[in-house]
């Protein structure tokens, strides 16, 4: 009830969770129909990446601390605390009571705000599959993927990257565009024969194939709902972490400037680079440890190179797992210890 009354707050966490992402879809919604040609549809599976690795991750985390932050704090912040403490309640009940309180606000918003972008990036997603601004049928086999590249080449090696090492160089400017190949141990590029035009299209498919594989018009329900977990459980452990992180230190504001340095600028920072002799220190960020449970099809959030964990420090999932439980269980026993401490 206290948290509910904080108007600035609730407010704060519904923008984050249900404003920002309805607000986007309704601009694409709404741009869609104007300009159907020029704006794409406003749904489908690269919005609903984006959205969820880009903005409710990490924005998410931060609101989430926020609420914990304050509900570890209110009390002596508002001077209620020894008036709690003389109703003979248990002073572990009244710190565990925080973490349900928190969850029942946080949960459902974040519920609503996932189901809404859903919703919209599955019946608003695009009819046709457009990788690498080639417009392709979905869910080709690898086979199936390197024949269409074969009989459309010029597309195929002007518009789709290019691994470095293939001596591909194409020049598509012009009416049409044309296509030169640098053979090996040449500096000087030549315009291929049909065959070589082919062979090189092959090449460059057979290494975007994998990337292709990885793009679908809208996220499957397997992905969404293993996303709504993961995303929820994001939010759960910012809570968490932010009632015991505001309940030890006995305020709000600091708590809250170390929840937004730990998710913005410490996580990325040590995500891929591994530093000698403090790889383990790294591993024990939770954040890190968030990142290796991150569902398949999603791109890593905190920007690594590739898409996924592909980019991170190595950690396997068990580590991460036990990484997320001791934040969990030690944030939560010293934001407890410190309530039990406290003098009323």
């Amino acid at each position: 009830m206290e948290l509910r009354r904080r108007k600035g707050l609730m407010i704060a966490l519904i923008v984050v969770f249900i404003g920002v992402p309805v607000i986007i879809l309704a601009i694409r919604l709404i741009a869609h129909v104007i300009t159907p040609h020029s704006s794409g549809p406003a749904g489908g599976y690269g919005i609903f990446t984006t959205l969820v690795a880009g903005l409710m991750y990490g924005f998410g985390f931060i609101v989430a601390a926020t609420l914990g932050c304050t509900a570890g704090s209110i009390d002596l912040t508002e001077g209620m605390f020894r008036h709690l403490v003389i109703t003979g309640r248990s002073r572990m009940a009244l710190y565990l009571a925080r973490i349900p309180a928190g969850l029942a606000i946080v949960v459902p918003l974040v519920a609503v705000g996932f189901t809404i972008v859903c919703a919209v990036c599955v019946f608003a997603a695009p009819t046709k599959l457009t990788y690498q601004g080639v417009t392709l049928p979905s869910g080709l086999s690898q086979s199936a993927f390197e024949t269409l590249a074969g009989e459309h080449p010029t597309e195929v090696i002007c518009d789709f990257p290019v691994r470095e090492g293939t001596h591909v160089n194409a020049s598509c400017s012009g009416p049409g565009p044309s296509v030169k190949l640098v053979e090996p141990g040449s500096n000087t590029p030549r315009v291929p024969s049909p065959a070589q035009l082919r062979v090189a299209a092959l090449a460059i498919a057979r290494d975007n194939y994998v990337d292709y594989s990885r793009t679908f018009l809208s996220p499957s329900v397997s992905l969404m709902v293993e996303t709504g977990l993961w995303i929820e459980l994001e939010a759960a452990i910012g809570l968490i972490v932010g009632i015991g992180l505001a309940s030890l230190m006995g305020q709000r504001t600091v708590p809250v400037i170390l929840m937004i340095i730990l998710q913005i600028i410490l996580t990325p920072l040590l995500s891929s680079a591994a530093i000698p002799h403090m790889i383990n220190v790294q591993r024990g960020l939770v954040g890190i440890a968030m990142s290796h449970l991150e569902p398949g099809g999603l791109p890593s959030p905190f920007g690594a190179t590739g898409n996924g964990t592909s980019g991170l420090l190595p950690e396997s999932r068990l580590v991460a797992v036990c990484v997320i439980v001791g934040w969990l269980l030690a944030w939560t026993t010293l934001g407890a210890w410190r309530m039990v401490k406290r003098d009323a």
